[in-house]
């Protein structure tokens, strides 16, 4: 499989921003385990990280003319908001699951939604890096 891996807002401070949330890992080390993964599994990944919506929307679209076989997404915090980027998650029909490395239904209540969820083939959040693996795992099995 042919995978891109997109990375929202803040993701490019993993190891810097809020370390007992996150974890201490940069988002290299977390590229690189998942690529390992993948790899061994005989898949490839590209990967992407940007702050603006609009890029992240651009990348999805890229993906739909790569012919890519999955997007593992963490759109961040555009996840409680952006029907921009659900719609193109919809528009691309490429099989999509969202992650989070923190599970977004036990903190803030406002943390609690996701409208981006509903466009995806299903959610993995709470499990720190271990959820791209698992996104990985639940592509391969669609």
């Amino acid at each position: 499989m042919d995978l891109v891996i997109i990375n929202g807002p803040n993701l490019n401070f993993l190891g810097i921003r809020e370390p007992d949330v996150y974890g201490k890992e940069t988002l290299e080390d977390l590229e690189q385990k998942i690529k390992a993964y993948a790899e061994d599994r005989g898949h490839t990944c590209d990967f992407f990280q940007s702050n603006t919506e609009g890029s992240l929307i651009d990348r999805i679209q890229q993906a739909h003319s790569e012919q890519a076989d999955g997007i593992i997404l963490n759109p961040a915090a555009y996840t409680h908001y952006s029907y921009a980027i659900h719609d193109a998650v919809k528009s691309v029909g490429i099989p999509t699951v969202e992650v989070h490395l923190s599970n977004i239904h036990a903190r803030e209540a406002f943390r609690n939604k996701s409208v981006v969820a509903s466009a995806c083939i299903g959610q993995i959040s709470g499990f720190g890096a271990t959820g791209y693996t698992l996104a990985i795992h639940a592509l391969e099995e669609q």
